[in-house]
Parts: structure tokens; C-alpha cells; sequence
């Protein structure tokens, strides 16, 4: 063999022995760690309460209720699907459990609340006595009712000031005081304000239909008149009013 090729067969051998210790000496790339799993679903909770607990035959009771990490809310008997926060009246005839089920990715839950209907007293022998104007209005005008916080009407809130629009077209002579209420969390002065806030929007709404800002008075208590004491949401939620009182 002659030397030239000797020479270029020795190059060849040496491109080869460099090759090879570079593909050895190259850094092994680490391999990437899986995705951490997703985080689980966390559990629904669920309240229920009712107030009061116990009426006579044809009285009303408020079911109030709240929920966390649920997408489907369902109260039964007869209420059916209801927003994650609430309230809302029933009238059982007979005594009633209601049972509100939370559901949510993280599974369901469920809470109950017992009404006990009792028949009631019988009723009074008939008489010619004709109602009082104070018994009238007891009977026919509602308090407006807020969310926490809120002095804009919600849904039930203009109902029943709607009907109590429609009683105080038929006595022209009753004039009323709106008094503004709210629950005991936030300052006095907050609350103040805040109360004054929703008596002005239930004597607006009853302008609005045709009712005369004369005939109407407002006043604020804030928190310092508590309808309910107990430290909890359905407590809350009766405080947060607009009252109507009988002026004389």
C-alpha cells in the first residue's frame, strides 16, 4: 500500500477515535419530571335552618340556607332548585322536614330543617266587631327584606311592597314610617347609613307605583334594633329590613 493512502486511511482512523469521544463526553440531558396530579375536588358544605321552627295550620315559615363549593342546589319537598344563598317561605299543612342537597365536583352534601305544624287554636265565635286599623295593617303590610350589605330591592323585596302598595291605595288615610334595618356586623355609623339606605329605596319602589312621598315617612336604626340575637345567617337575614310602622 502506498504511503499516501496510509496517510489518508490514518486520518479516517482519527476522525473517528475524535467523534467518538465527543458523543461520549456530551452531558446527559436529565428527563423531565411528570405534571404534579391536579388537586382533588374540594367537598360541598351546606346549610339549612328554618324560622320559626314551629307555626299553627295556614302559617308561613322561612327556610334560609347556604352552601360552599357547590354547583346545584335542590331543597325538598316543593321547593326545588334554589341559587348557593338564600331564602325562602313555606307553608307546610302537615309537619314537614325539608332537605336541601348540595352537589359539586367534590361530591354532595346535604343539610335539614324541621317545621312542626300544630292545628291551632279554634276560632273565635263570629262576631259584628269590625278589624282595627292596627290589626289591618298587621295583617296586609310586609317588611322588604336585603341581601348583606345591599339597599338595592331584590325579587322578594318588591313583591311585598307591592302588595303593600295595594293596601295602602285602599286606605288613603293610613300613613306609614319606614324604618331602615341592618344585622350587627359593620360599625354604627356604617350601619346607620346603610339602614337609611334601604328605607329610602322601599319608599321609592312605593312612589314608583303610585303611592305619595307624603304619606311616608323614613327613619334608620342601623343595628341598634335587632329583630333576631342569634349569631348566625338566618338571624342576619331578619334584621336586614325595611319595617314598616302605623303613624298616627
Amino acid at each position: 500500500m502506498q504511503s499516501g493512502s496510509f496517510r489518508r486511511l490514518g486520518i479516517w482512523l482519527g476522525l473517528l477515535v475524535l467523534v467518538a469521544f465527543a458523543s461520549g463526553c456530551k452531558k446527559k440531558v436529565a428527563a423531565t419530571p411528570p405534571a404534579p396530579p391536579p388537586a382533588p375536588a374540594v367537598q360541598p358544605t351546606v346549610t339549612l335552618s328554618a324560622s320559626p321552627t314551629s307555626v299553627n295550620a295556614g302559617q308561613s315559615s322561612t327556610l334560609s340556607w347556604t352552601s360552599t363549593n357547590a354547583t346545584d342546589l335542590d331543597i325538598e319537598p316543593g321547593v326545588g332548585k334554589v341559587a348557593p344563598q338564600g331564602s325562602t317561605p313555606v307553608n307546610p299543612t302537615t309537619s314537614t322536614t325539608y332537605t336541601i342537597t348540595a352537589t359539586g365536583s367534590g361530591g354532595s352534601a346535604t343539610a335539614t330543617a324541621r317545621v312542626d305544624v300544630s292545628a291551632g287554636a279554634p276560632p273565635p265565635p263570629e262576631t259584628n266587631t269590625q278589624p282595627t286599623m292596627e290589626e289591618l295593617f298587621e295583617q296586609n303590610v310586609k317588611d322588604a327584606f336585603f341581601d348583606l350589605d345591599k339597599s338595592d330591592l331584590t325579587e322578594d323585596a318588591r313583591a311585598a311592597l307591592t302588595k303593600d302598595a295595594e293596601f295602602l291605595r285602599s286606605y288613603q288615610q293610613v300613613r306609614v314610617s319606614i324604618e331602615g334595618h341592618c344585622d350587627e356586623r359593620g360599625s354604627t355609623e356604617y350601619n346607620l347609613a346603610l339602614g337609611q339606605r334601604r328605607a329610602e329605596a322601599a319608599k321609592n319602589f312605593l312612589i314608583s307605583l303610585g303611592i305619595s312621598g307624603d304619606r311616608m315617612e323614613t327613619t334608620s336604626w342601623g343595628k341598634e334594633r335587632p329583630f333576631c340575637t342569634e349569631h348566625d345567617e338566618s338571624c342576619w337575614h331578619q334584621n336586614r329590613r325595611a319595617h314598616f310602622v302605623l303613624a298616627h
